[in-house]
C-alpha cells in the first residue's frame, strides 16, 4: 500500500512496498518520509539503530587496528576502558568500573556477556590518546598525537572529521 501524506510534518506514513522511491513523488524530503515505516512518523523498521554511546562493531574494530598501529607498544599497550553505566542499565553511579588490559585485546570489550556494545571510552594507560563515544551525541571523539589523529582521518573505512576547534 503506497505511503500517505503526513499533514503535518509533509513526509509519508504508512507502509510502502519495495521498490518504491526514496521519498515518494509529490512529496517534499522529511525525517518522516521513509518508504519501509510502519507507523506514523517511524524510521525505517529495517534499520536497527546504534546503542547510544557505542560504536558500531565494525567501526569499533577498524578504530583499534588505527590505535594498534600508533600506540607506542601496538598492540600489547597498556589501555582502560569504561561502559557508562547508562548503557548497561546500572543504578550504582557512585561506583564506576573501569577495565584493564592490552589494545590488542580491546575487540573482545565488544562481547562482553553483560554488554553487546564497546565501551564508552578507551584511553592509554600512559594517557598519550583517548577515545571517548558521546552517549547524548551517538558521535566518538578521539584526541591523541597528530600523526594518529591524521590515520583516523585517512581511513576510508571510518567516516571521521576535524573539529573544527581542535588543531
Amino acid at each position: 500500500m503506497p505511503g500517505t501524506p503526513d499533514r503535518a510534518g509533509g513526509g509519508c506514513a504508512g507502509r510502502n512496498s519495495p521498490g518504491d522511491p526514496v521519498v515518494p513523488e509529490g512529496l517534499m524530503p522529511s525525517h518522516r518520509c521513509f518508504p519501509s515505516a510502519e507507523k506514523d512518523g517511524s524510521r525505517p523498521l529495517s534499520m536497527v539503530p546504534p546503542t547510544e554511546g557505542s560504536l558500531d562493531r565494525e567501526t569499533w574494530n577498524q578504530v583499534i587496528g588505527v590505535l594498534v598501529g600508533h600506540a607506542p607498544a601496538g598492540p600489547d599497550t597498556r589501555c582502560l576502558a569504561y561502559y557508562n553505566p547508562m548503557t548497561l542499565g546500572a543504578v550504582d553511579f557512585d561506583e564506576p568500573h573501569v577495565r584493564a588490559g592490552r589494545l590488542g585485546d580491546a575487540g573482545l570489550l565488544y562481547d562482553r556477556s553483560e554488554a553487546d556494545f564497546s565501551p564508552s571510552s578507551l584511553w592509554a594507560e600512559d594517557r598519550s590518546w583517548v577515545l571517548c563515544t558521546d552517549y547524548d551525541l551517538w558521535a566518538t571523539k578521539v584526541a591523541g598525537p597528530p600523526a594518529l589523529v591524521d590515520a583516523l582521518l585517512d581511513d576510508a573505512g571510518i567516516e571521521a572529521l576535524r573539529l573544527p576547534w581542535a588543531h
